[in-house]
């Protein structure tokens, strides 16, 4: 009965653990089933989740990095430099929203190349096809989602105080974000 009943809390875990994901932007209902499906008996004979296939979508030229950084194991799609990012869809107007996501959304009319420069640590370039993180705020998905508004406002912070360049604040991200993983 307790093999059943540790079995049973994994699987829990597992639908909770995708669920929130899929609130987020991090994994596709295509995913949902390659996730739920890939499982690996342990010793106790409980089963754990297996990690989903890396990114499987092109991402025009955009980086998807999935080796090792700061101890981090994926870094989602951006582009290395100011060269690299095509001409850039405009983001939604920032009148639109309220409270931070407002912020966020000035924070990505004004610095759109910055943004294009950096990852998304909510994973919507595996959800949703993004390709960094200026890709959230052509739409209203950053509204719904804390990690690109704290990501953005990080962004804009540290460029005008701090002076940084897209690829300093790409490091900061990275370490900040991606231990969180």
């Amino acid at each position: 009965m307790k093999k059943n009943l540790i079995s049973v809390g994994a699987c829990v875990a597992l639908i909770a653990a995708v669920v929130l994901a899929q609130a987020c932007g991090g994994i596709s209902k295509t995913e949902v089933r390659t996730t739920t499906a890939t499982t690996t008996a342990t010793p106790a004979g409980n089963t754990v989740p297996t990690a989903p296939p890396p990114g499987a979508s092109a991402h025009d030229g955009a980086t998807h990095d999935g080796m090792a950084h700061n101890g981090a194991a994926h870094i989602p799609a951006h582009y290395e430099s100011a060269r690299d990012v095509p001409k850039l869809e405009p983001t939604l107007a920032p009148a639109q929203f309220f409270g931070q996501s407002r912020l966020a959304y000035q924070a990505a009319k004004e610095i759109p190349q910055t943004l294009a420069q950096l990852p998304c640590y909510c994973h919507c370039d595996v959800g949703f096809g993004h390709k960094s993180l200026h890709s959230c705020f052509v739409d209203d998905h950053a509204a719904h989602c804390a990690i690109c508004v704290e990501e953005a406002l990080t962004a804009a912070r540290l460029q005008r105080e701090e002076r940084l360049t897209p690829a300093q604040i790409r490091e900061r991200i990275i370490a900040q974000y991606g231990e969180m993983q």
